[in-house]
């Protein structure tokens, strides 16, 4: 099933690359599906794979002038702060056994592959409804409470579950500080980048690192960045956007009954 990985890795650098986001959503389930790995330790790779990926994105939209720097400045100091917050004191506290009976048992691991669950299943719907936020007059001042309300709900998303939440960043930072749709894309960029790659110096202390995995997937993730941005001049993004909406709802159902089972003693 490896070699499934592998590919799949690929696939969610060319969806980053063609869609400017979701293909990170699949990253946690590729990790735990495909290689193995326990749902924990994949949030804590996630955060690895999905940073690099983003931060190489950020970089080239930098170039082309579509990054405000401010805002992903103002919008970090929550959710960064959010994000070591809930990797260094809030997830070493929650115990392995969340509840148990006769009949069922919730364990930590359960309750984080849930919680993405229901995630791939909001950002599906975002994708599939395929609707473009209304452009305003971008030069209307900044709403910084709702932009640090933002960020303490993207670190959250980030920090316990290892995802970008470019789905959420992206309608927030064109509705709220009415940033044009392509600004909105590349600022998203960058602030995924800071949250994760920060988020994962959280977790630098755990001797158990597969880093030769690790760094396989995100030279992969990364090569289908390029390869997908590439194809996107050719392909409508849009068609796609809503195609890989479908295929992450799917996988967000099968995800949730699989737990479910998997929970019962049957």
């Amino acid at each position: 099933m490896e070699w499934l990985g592998y590919l799949a890795a690929t696939a969610i650098g060319i969806s980053l690359g063609l869609i400017g986001g979701g293909g990170s959503i699949l990253t946690v389930p590729v990790l735990v599906y495909l290689f193995g790995t326990d749902a924990i330790t994949a949030t804590s790779y996630s955060l690895f794979i999905v940073g690099a990926t983003s931060l190489i994105g950020a970089i080239r939209n930098y170039r082309a002038g579509q990054v405000q720097i401010k805002v992903a400045a103002i919008f970090g100091i929550t959710s960064v702060a959010t994000v070591l917050i809930v990797r260094r004191l809030l997830l070493p506290t929650i115990p392995d056994i969340l509840f148990a009976s006769e009949t069922f048992t919730l364990s930590k691991n359960t309750a984080t592959l849930t919680l993405f669950a229901a995630l791939m299943l909001a950002a599906s719907l975002s994708m599939i409804r395929n609707r473009k936020p209304e452009l305003q007059d971008h030069t209307q001042q900044y709403s910084y409470s709702h932009l640090l309300l933002y960020g303490i709900a993207i670190g959250l998303i980030t920090g316990f579950l290892g995802a970008g939440g470019g789905f959420l960043l992206i309608p927030a930072l064109v509705l709220v500080l009415k940033l044009p749709m392509k600004q909105a894309i590349g600022t998203s960029l960058l602030i995924i980048a800071m949250n994760s790659l920060i988020g994962f110096t959280g977790d630098l202390d755990k001797s158990d690192m597969d880093w030769q995995l690790l760094f396989t997937i995100t030279a992969l993730s990364i090569t289908g960045l390029f390869v997908g941005a590439f194809l996107g001049q050719k392909i409508s993004g849009q068609k796609l956007k809503k195609g890989f909406g479908w295929f992450v709802l799917i996988m967000g159902i099968y995800i949730l009954v699989r737990e479910f089972y998997s929970s019962l003693y049957l």
